[in-house]
């Protein structure tokens, strides 16, 4: 046994050693802990040797070394992880023919569990009622623990019209009920998304809603402000809820679309600073920089939603409105092996333009406002069918009646865009009152200057509510006030270029 142990570990050493020549060709430099590297190695290959000699079953040396990487992987993050040749071929491969999906983006959380980062909209998961942050425990009865993603996809991806059932914990954690265990039995679908929807709620309001960032979202969504700018758009509700992300570079397209040209919108931060990126505005905005935003977010917004509304409200260009986002902001790199396998390793965080680590901390919103999964379920489903803001019962309502489509407008009500659209009205009445005021000290100013040498009666003085108005503006967000002073860029970070 020892005899097999000492030549398996010199192929091990060796290999790790060819390893090494290679990558010392390649970047010219040599680590410094290449001998605790082998010390360490040979604990290892001991290890394989046991199995392999004293297991009570042959256990082939490929699978052992296989679930080594599994496992060291898997001690790593959430999102980095050992893909079998299987599994990557799947990855890389486009598969011909029609292929159905159930419309759900899911992601491993922290104690490596697969859960529901969002359901698109008008997809069998959505239709059937799957949440954000529902954890998914069976797939066809067959438990999920231990299932790297890519296996996870597999298993729920399958030709258009064929069944799978998801056995799902919903936890409850902000209405305060029992976790309750839900299964869910739907037919794959071919998964066709709009990714950018818009509509004037009024004379003034626009709202957009991004579903996600694909190749098309930029441009779909500069199509949709001009026309908004047509039709007289004096301020703006972007909606990012349940946005699950997408491309890295259609997230910083659409923050362009914002922003002033050289400003920062995104950058990476690695271990080897030759591979940090950023993104920088190219052009300049869409829409006049004056006009106030309010971002909507809630904890099903990831990814490329929460690079958008962090880079906005760190360039004091929006308010960002809602719940906690996902918090999903690192870079994964696919790097092959030779026999076919690849890793996916975690090499690098996104952060905002101040600095904001979005990685597992997620977007805090400006304003918390509460809405069950419930009721945006409710709500994105009559999406289309229902005014977006819905008007209080009319007077001559009889009373029973009224109290009971009062009962229903509560249990539709899209709290958190209302409070958007409240939010930019009172902001336009400030800003008209302020405009107003500094109109009518313009007038009297020259009416006092044409009857140079006559002198104002005491009695009537020139009224400048100056002190009123300074309260009133300072009741909304600083954010909202647009201004030219730019976000700071942390010490040792990027520069605006």
């Amino acid at each position: 046994m020892k005899r097999n142990r000492s030549e398996f570990f010199f192929f091990l050493v060796s290999v790790l050693l060819l390893g090494l020549v290679i990558g010392n060709l390649l970047s010219g430099y040599v680590t410094a802990q290449t001998g605790s590297a082998y010390s360490d190695l040979e604990i290892f290959s001991d290890a394989i040797s046991i199995i392999q000699s004293d297991y009570v079953e042959e256990m082939p040396t490929k699978e052992l070394i296989y679930s080594a990487m599994k496992g060291m992987m898997d001690g790593l993050d959430p999102h980095s992880q050992f893909m079998p040749p299987d599994i990557y071929k799947e990855l890389k491969v486009e598969t011909e023919g029609h292929f159905g999906g159930l419309g759900i983006v899911i992601s491993l959380d922290e104690n490596k569990v697969l859960t529901v980062v969002s359901p698109i909209e008008d997809t069998p998961a959505f239709k059937a009622g799957v949440q954000a942050g529902d954890r998914v425990i069976k797939i066809d009865g067959e438990p999920t623990t231990g299932l790297v993603l890519e296996e996870a996809v597999k298993k729920l991806r399958g030709p258009k019209g064929s069944k799978v059932t998801i056995t799902i914990l919903r936890l409850h954690e902000n209405d305060g009920k029992m976790p309750e265990e839900l299964e869910f039995t739907m037919i794959r679908d071919d998964i066709k998304i709009r990714s950018v929807n818009w509509e004037m709620l009024d004379e003034k309001i626009a709202r957009i809603r991004l579903r996600e960032f694909s190749e098309q979202t930029a441009t779909e969504l500069h199509k949709a402000l001009e026309e908004l700018k047509k039709k007289g758009m004096r301020s703006l509700v972007l909606d990012l809820r349940s946005n699950p992300g997408g491309l890295l570079n259609v997230a910083a397209e659409v923050a362009d679309e914002f922003l002033d040209k050289g400003q920062l919108i995104v950058y990476t931060e690695s271990r080897d600073s030759d591979q940090n990126m950023k993104f920088n505005a190219k052009r300049n905005p869409s829409i006049e920089p004056s006009t106030p935003i309010v971002i909507l977010v809630n904890e099903g917004s990831a990814s490329a939603s929460e690079i958008v509304a962090g880079a906005l409200r760190d360039w004091n260009r929006a308010v960002v409105l809602g719940t906690k986002t996902f918090g999903k902001g690192s870079v994964q790199s696919i790097i092959p092996l030779s026999d076919g396998s690849a890793l996916r390793l975690t090499t690098a965080k996104y952060l905002t333009p101040n600095g904001h680590s979005i990685d597992r901390l997620g977007i805090i919103p400006d304003i918390e406002v509460k809405m069950s999964k419930e009721q945006l379920v409710a709500l994105l489903s009559r999406e289309g069918s229902v005014p977006m803001v819905r008007m209080p019962p009319q007077p001559d309502t009889p009373s029973d009646d009224a109290e009971q489509q009062q009962k229903d407008e509560e249990e539709i009500a899209d709290v958190q865009l209302q409070r958007a659209v409240d939010l930019l009205r009172g902001y336009d009445i400030f800003k008209s009152l302020e405009q107003n005021i500094n109109l009518a000290k313009g007038e009297a100013e020259s009416a006092v200057k044409e009857d140079a040498g006559t002198a104002v009666p005491e009695e009537a003085p020139v009224q400048q509510p100056e002190e009123p108005v300074q309260e009133l503006q300072e009741s909304l967000p600083e954010i909202m006030l647009p201004h030219e002073e730019q976000a700071p860029v942390p010490e040792g970070s990027p520069g605006v270029e």
